[in-house]
């Protein structure tokens, strides 16, 4: 199955996504937000290229846990976006995935303002490659996990 991450900010909206193995996700690109909660044409491209069967998007969470103060804004655009391409969705954690990328640029050397057009994407990557990891970790905790019917009468 082949996921895109949506990393969905007030103006650009970074789009990740994993092969079709779910292994490896990657950056894509960075789009203008309303471009993608409008379904314009850059993103309707997108779509039609990567042809994903699944969004995924990042929802900011506190340390403590809780939803953060833009989740409510995040849930809105992310439904508008599944309903306009008739895609499933989920919601995962995207907290610190935007340090992270920024992190990650500046060890290879990038300064801000060349980051601006690369951390949404990375970021992405980041919280739909955890996802991807988390995700085959339960899987192989349940196929390793004994049956419940022990086969004694």
């Amino acid at each position: 199955m082949r996921v895109m991450a949506l990393d969905i900010g007030k103006v650009r909206c970074g789009v990740a996504i994993c092969d079709p193995r779910e292994s490896v996700a990657s950056p894509v690109c960075v789009l203008p937000t309303n471009e993608v909660v409008g379904n314009a044409a850059s993103f309707r491209r997108v779509l039609e290229d990567w042809e994903p069967d699944m969004l995924l998007s990042g929802l900011p969470y506190t340390m403590a846990g809780e939803e953060g103060p833009q989740a409510q804004r995040i849930r809105a655009a992310a439904g508008a976006i599944a309903k306009a391409t008739g895609l499933p969705l989920e919601f995962t954690d995207e907290r610190l995935s935007s340090s992270e990328a920024k992190r990650s640029l500046r060890e290879k050397g990038y300064h801000e303002r060349e980051m601006r057009g690369k951390v949404d994407m990375i970021a992405a990557s980041l919280f739909l490659q955890a996802w991807l990891d988390e995700r085959r970790s339960r899987r192989e905790a349940e196929e390793s996990a004994p049956s419940s019917s022990t086969g004694t009468r």
